[in-house]
């Protein structure tokens, strides 16, 4: 399979680009496109079908549910069996946007995108090409991020095609995402909502709307991608560094090993979290042996990132 690139104006989406992509999701195909957050693998998420190719292209279990991309709130009535008071105060606060709501399904939503749960993840995201696709295909677009599973999540149409080219017909080539993290998602299927994801929207602003719980949460499945497995992870091993010491300490303790490099160091937190895998993939170019990062404060976007690092780290220097 030959991988087209179709490069598109992120402000104004040119409308023959949009249908480009529209016609093979709707033809149960898989497109690659840009949200806000990072760059997703869609298909159609009625149709097991061609979901199961989005487990085939990325090498997925298939016990890892996907997040199912909606673009207008109508559409949700459709795969969940209720929306709850403390669903509909979220989505008016924080829809489009990087939140992922899990709740109870309906029976359209094929198990295939669930991992046999009787619950769905759904958002609306806040980019108008993903919009613009989601909308003109007509259905509902299961789309997890679009790349191998377990490395770094793409951020660009580059990363992507680094990762699927010949596997996948189609990348809308929309520059790189502007947060460079993936959703926040929130469990509202239990009693006291919990965080199984922390992203972009954070646990404070959310507790402003809704009552969260602090609780770790387990379950004997996995509810939310990004949960079970080792994530976001380049070749290289990661050094994250909490113990307040010289990072170039550090580096010289591991260059018997071969490279290494000190990545983001004076970066603030945002930019930390667009550029975070991009520099890892960057690092895995570059033949490095060993990535060193400095560890942030578990606040706010901090949090989001720090989970992305304990995921992927090899080692926490405390």
């Amino acid at each position: 399979m030959n991988t087209h690139i179709e490069k598109i104006d992120s402000k104004k989406p040119e409308i023959e680009k949009i249908k480009l992509a529209a016609e093979l999701i709707k033809t149960g195909e898989l497109v690659a496109f840009p949200t806000e957050t990072v760059y997703g693998l869609g298909a159609n998420a009625l149709d097991k079908n061609a979901v199961k190719k989005i487990f085939i292209a990325k090498g997925r279990p298939q016990d890892n549910p996907l997040i199912v991309h909606i673009s207008n709130i109508k559409q949700i009535t459709e795969l969940v069996r209720t929306i709850p008071p403390k669903a509909e105060k979220l989505i008016r606060k924080f829809w489009p946007g990087p939140l992922t709501i899990i709740l109870k399904k309906s029976k359209i939503v094929p198990n295939i995108v669930t991992a046999g749960l009787n619950s769905v993840a759904i958002r609306m995201p806040k980019n108008k090409i993903a919009l613009k696709i989601i909308k003109e295909s007509g259905c509902p677009i299961a789309a997890p991020s679009a790349n191998s599973s377990g490395k770094p999540s793409p951020t660009s149409a580059k990363h992507v095609y680094e990762d699927l080219d010949t596997k996948i017909p189609l990348i809308i080539d929309g520059g790189e995402t502007e947060i460079g993290i993936e959703s926040t998602v929130i469990d509202l299927t239990t009693k006291i909502p919990r965080i199984l994801r922390p992203g972009k929207i954070t646990e404070e602003e959310i507790q402003k709307i809704i009552k969260i719980t602090k609780k770790s949460h387990r379950c004997k499945k996995t509810k939310s991608p990004g949960m079970k497995y080792k994530h976001y992870s380049p070749e290289a091993k990661i050094i994250v560094v909490n113990k307040k010491i010289s990072l170039k300490k550090i580096k010289e303790q591991y260059e018997k090993d071969g490279k290494v490099k000190i990545i983001l160091e004076k970066e603030g937190t945002k930019n930390t979290a667009k550029n975070l895998f991009k520099e890892f993939r960057k690092a895995d170019k570059e033949k490095v042996k060993t990535i060193i990062i400095r560890g942030l404060k578990k606040e706010g976007l901090g949090t989001a990132i720090m989970n992305r690092l304990e995921k992927a780290a090899t080692k926490i220097i405390d």
